[in-house]
C-alpha cells in the first residue's frame, strides 16, 4: 500500500428535506385541515479515527464526499427520513486542518475519536406549522436548509513510541530491520527511505512502535533534500533515537546539524528525550573509534549529554544492549510522566480543600 500522509478533500453535508403542503382528504370529513409533515434532516459528515491504518491513500483519487439528503415531508403529518450520515475513516493521528492549513479543527489521536466536520441542514416545516385562527388552510411550507460544505486538509502524523532520525545513509533502515520485523528498503546510497516506515520492537513483555523517518540534511527546514515534511511524524513520539554514521570523521558536526534542523522545525521536537546511536562501528579501527568518541563527548561541553550507544546494525553488534537501553530509558520517561501527573492531581486536591 502506498504511503500518503496529506490529502485535500471537499466535504458536503446533506440538505434538509422540504416540508409538505398537503391537506386532509377523507370521506365524510368536511373542511379537512393541513397535515403536511416536516422534511427530514440532512446527514452529517463525520471523521472517525480507526486503528491498523497508517496512510491516507483512500483520499488520493476520490476527493469529493457528500452525505445523504433528507427526505421531503409527506401528508398525514409524516416527517421525511433523515439523510444518511457519512462517516469517513482516517488513521489514528490524523489532524484536520482548514483549506489554507492555518486553522486546526481537530486532532484525532485516539482510536475511535470522532469529529463532526459538516452538519446537515434542518428539514423544512410542513404547512401544519402555519395553521392559525386566521389562516385555517395555509398553503405554504418551508424548503429544507442546505448542509454545510467545506474543503479540508487531512495531515497524518504517525503515532509511534520512538522516532529514528539522522542523515541519509546513516543506517536507520538497517537498524529498524535489526530491531523489528519490518523489512524496509536498504541500499548503499542516500535517500533510500522516501516515506516513514513503522516497525514493532519487542523487549521482554513490552512492545515499542518505531518509525524510521526519511533522512535529513543540512538546510532541510528550508526545503533542501526531502525537506522537513516528515518530521511531523516525530511530533507524536516520546523519544528520539538519533543515528550517526560511525564512519564519518566528525560525529559532533553531524549531530549538531540534525539538531539544528529539529530546532528550526519547532513543535518542541528538539526538547524530546533522546538517545544517540553510533552505527557501523565494525567498519572503523579501534583507535579511530576511541578518538572520535572522545571528541564527540567533548563537543557537548558542560551540557548534559544523552546516553550514547555504539552498535553495528548490519553486523548485529550491540543490538541486545541497545534494546535493553531503549526499554530502560523509555520506562524511566513513563515513570517521570506518572509522577508529574500524580503531583498535579495532588496539587489540585489541595487547592480544592
Amino acid at each position: 500500500m502506498k504511503f500518503l500522509d496529506k490529502a485535500k478533500i471537499h466535504i458536503r453535508a446533506g440538505d434538509g428535506g422540504n416540508g409538505s403542503a398537503s391537506f386532509r382528504r377523507e370521506k365524510y370529513i368536511e373542511f379537512g385541515g393541513p397535515n403536511g409533515g416536516d422534511g427530514g434532516r440532512g446527514g452529517d459528515v463525520i471523521f472517525r479515527a480507526v486503528p491498523n491504518v497508517n496512510t491516507l491513500i483512500d483520499y488520493r483519487f476520490k476527493t469529493n464526499f457528500a452525505a445523504g439528503r433528507g427526505q421531503n415531508g409527506m401528508g398525514k403529518m409524516r416527517t421525511g427520513a433523515s439523510g444518511e450520515t457519512l462517516i469517513l475513516p482516517v488513521p489514528t493521528g490524523t489532524v484536520i486542518l482548514s483549506e489554507n492549513e492555518e486553522i486546526e479543527y481537530a486532532d484525532l489521536n485516539v482510536d475511535g475519536m470522532e469529529y463532526l466536520a459538516a452538519r446537515g441542514g434542518n428539514g423544512g416545516w410542513g404547512n401544519l406549522h402555519f395553521k392559525s385562527p386566521t389562516n385555517r388552510a395555509p398553503r405554504q411550507a418551508n424548503d429544507g436548509l442546505p448542509g454545510e460544505e467545506r474543503t479540508v486538509v487531512l495531515r497524518l502524523k504517525l503515532i509511534a513510541d520512538i522516532g529514528l532520525v539522522g542523515f541519509p545513509n546513516a543506517g536507520k533502515s538497517t537498524l529498524l530491520a535489526a530491531l523489528t520485523a519490518a523489512r524496509p528498503k536498504i541500499a548503499n546510497y542516500p535517500f533510500t527511505t522516501l516515506n516513514p516506515q513503522l516497525g514493532v520492537m519487542y523487549a521482554h513483555n513490552r512492545e515499542f512502535v518505531l518509525v524510521d523517518l526519511p533522512g535529513l540534511i543540512q538546510g532541510a527546514h528550508t526545503g533542501v533534500g526531502l525537506g522537513d515534511r516528515f518530521l511531523g511524524h516525530a511530533e507524536r513520539t516520546k523519544m528520539i533515537l538519533h543515528v550517526i554514521d560511525g564512519t564519518e570523521p566528525d560525529w559532533g558536526a553531524r549531530y549538531a546539524a540534525i539538531r539544528h534542523e529539529m530546532d528550526s522545525y519547532g513543535a518542541n521536537l528538539a526538547q524530546k528525550p533522546e538517545m544517540i546511536v553510533v552505527n557501523k562501528i565494525d567498519a572503523i579501527d579501534d583507535s579511530d573509534f576511541d578518538a572520535r568518541m572522545s571528541a564527540f563527548k567533548k563537543s557537548f561541553g558542560r551540557k548534559k549529554k544523552p546516553e550514547i550507544m555504539a552498535i553495528s546494525a548490519a553486523g548485529r553488534l550491540g543490538i541486545g544492549e541497545l534494546i535493553s537501553a531503549i526499554e530502560r530509558n523509555f520506562l524511566a520517561l513513563e515513570q517521570e510522566d506518572k509522577n508529574a501527573e500524580n503531583k498535579s492531581d495532588s496539587q489540585s486536591v489541595g487547592e480544592l480543600s
